[in-house]
């Protein structure tokens, strides 16, 4: 009697098996299909970067100015009106950051061989354990580095490149400004464009929680990153005042804005008030003062006072921001960098209302 069964069982067994085969092979090509798509915007965003750089900076910073268009609407002040006077403010507040940074950059370059033989000179302290890392390299295998050549800095041209990697080029700055203002002008009509896309009642309501929720990060989070960075800032001016450093007010400025870019900010404001401050005092231990002070104070901020505040509203995963960092720094450089953390907030936000499965509900207000 149990022949037949097992008989029976034969064609199922190899049925359930080809099936299983079947939908494996599909995950291949739809992983497949993913990841090409994925390396074909890639590689569109890098190659097109003088067009969607300055246009995604602008949609970004444009959503997070919205509220701000939004209350002084309520004001009865008219929308266009209200996106430049606040495009115009916040332009004003750049060029004030940008010039208190680079009034004391251009005084600095201009000294920048003395200062190079003077910083080489206070660091002729590094030549012994120099020594020994030029042995160790002879005993491995390299004889060539068994030179005892003192410290020396590395005789690179990289002033140039580096302001063409840091500087927007005049197009790319209209394109920016001008897209920035007719975004926070027609931001409204964008939404309700967007939203009446969809047929069904339940899709525009997720659209719009979507897009209600996006814009209120995104506020918030300039609001409050724009507050702490400005405490950063004044705090390293204090600490660069008290501790005798030069141009206090500019390093201050620098620190706030290096600050927006996570993780790297920070540390390129240590090197910078390191180089600064063995440059400026003649013991070691005067020029680093500075320095771990500012350690210091980024680590409270980073640990503490970060976390507190913007934790209660978004949770972002260390390793997703870095990896973002890193991913949108290569992609599209410093601004890349900026733009990483909105842009890994937003990703967020779509990705709870994609798998959100409960019935959407008319958002408050």
């Amino acid at each position: 009697m149990r022949a037949p069964a097992e008989a029976s069982s034969g064609p199922h067994s190899e049925g359930d098996e080809a099936y299983r085969r079947g939908i494996q092979r599909e995950d291949v090509v739809a992983f497949t299909l993913v990841a090409l798509l994925v390396i074909c915007i890639t590689a569109v965003l890098y190659v097109a970067k003088a067009f969607f750089l300055p246009v995604t900076t602008a949609f970004v910073v444009g959503t997070m100015l919205s509220p701000a268009a939004g209350y002084l609407e309520r004001r009865r002040i008219p929308r266009p009106v209200s996106a430049v006077l606040i495009v115009t403010a916040a332009g004003s507040i750049v060029a004030l950051i940008v010039g208190l940074i680079t009034s004391p950059l251009i005084e600095w370059t201009t000294r920048l061989p003395e200062l190079s033989s003077l910083l080489r000179d206070k660091l002729h302290v590094f030549d012994r354990p120099l020594a020994l890392w030029h042995q160790l390299q002879g005993l491995i295998g390299e004889p060539a580095a068994l030179s005892g050549a003192p410290f020396q800095l590395p005789k690179i041209d990289w002033v140039q490149p580096t302001v063409e990697f840091l500087s927007p080029t005049f197009t790319e700055i209209l394109l920016f400004l001008a897209t920035l203002i007719l975004f926070v002008a027609s931001w409204r009509d964008l939404r309700r464009a967007l939203i009446l896309t969809f047929s069904d009642r339940n899709s525009r309501l997720q659209v719009l929680k979507t897009l209600n929720e996006i814009e209120t990060s995104l506020g918030g989070y300039l609001l409050t990153v724009t507050v702490i960075n400005l405490g950063v800032g004044v705090a390293t001016g204090l600490i660069c005042a008290a501790t005798g450093m030069p141009n206090p007010a500019g390093l201050g400025a620098l620190a706030a804005t290096l600050n927006f870019f996570p993780i790297i900010g920070p540390v390129a404001m240590f090197v910078i008030l390191t180089a600064v401050g063995v440059i400026s005092f003649s013991s070691l231990g005067a020029g680093l003062l500075a320095p771990v002070a500012f350690a210091g104070l980024t680590f409270l901020e980073g640990h503490f006072v970060t976390p507190t505040i913007i934790g209660r509203r978004l949770s972002l995963n260390a390793l997703a921001v870095f990896i973002a960092l890193a991913f949108w720094t290569w992609l599209w450089g410093p601004m890349g960098g900026f733009l990483s953390s909105p842009l890994l907030i937003v990703a967020l936000i779509v990705k709870d209302h994609l798998r959100a499965t409960d019935s959407p509900n008319w958002p408050e207000g």
